[in-house]
C-alpha cells in the first residue's frame, strides 16, 4: 500500500474500539485487499511488544479477509500498552487486545 492510499484512508472516519482504529476501504478493481499497521513507539515502547501487536493483527486480518472482508485496511493503535506492567505487554493485555480487535474485524 502506497502512502497516498494511506493518508486517504487515514481521513475516513475509523471503525474503533478502546484500543484500536481501524480504517476500511474498497481496495482497486485489479488489486488484492492490502493492510496497513500503525504501532508507535510511543504508545509500545518496546520493540518485542510492537512486533508481537503486528503479528497478532496481521494473523487476525489475513483470516478476515480470506473469509468475508474484502477491503483494504489500516490499523492503528490509540491508547498506550502496558500501564501496570511498565510498559511491557502481557498475557492478560494480549488477550484484551486481541478480543477487542477481532470485535472491529
Amino acid at each position: 500500500m502506497n502512502g497516498a492510499r494511506i493518508a486517504d484512508l487515514l481521513k475516513t472516519r475509523p471503525k474503533t474500539s478502546q484500543y484500536w482504529g481501524m480504517y476500511l476501504a474498497s481496495p482497486h478493481p485489479s488489486a488484492k485487499p492490502d493492510l496497513g499497521i500503525a504501532v508507535a513507539k510511543k504508545l509500545a515502547k518496546r520493540a518485542v511488544d510492537r512486533n508481537k501487536l503486528k503479528r497478532m493483527i496481521r494473523a487476525l486480518v489475513w483470516t478476515a479477509q480470506a473469509a468475508e472482508l474484502n477491503q483494504d485496511v489500516v490499523v492503528k493503535l490509540k491508547k498506550p500498552i502496558g500501564r501496570e506492567t511498565r510498559g511491557r505487554l502481557r498475557k492478560k493485555e494480549q488477550h484484551l487486545l486481541r478480543r477487542e480487535f477481532a470485535g472491529l474485524v
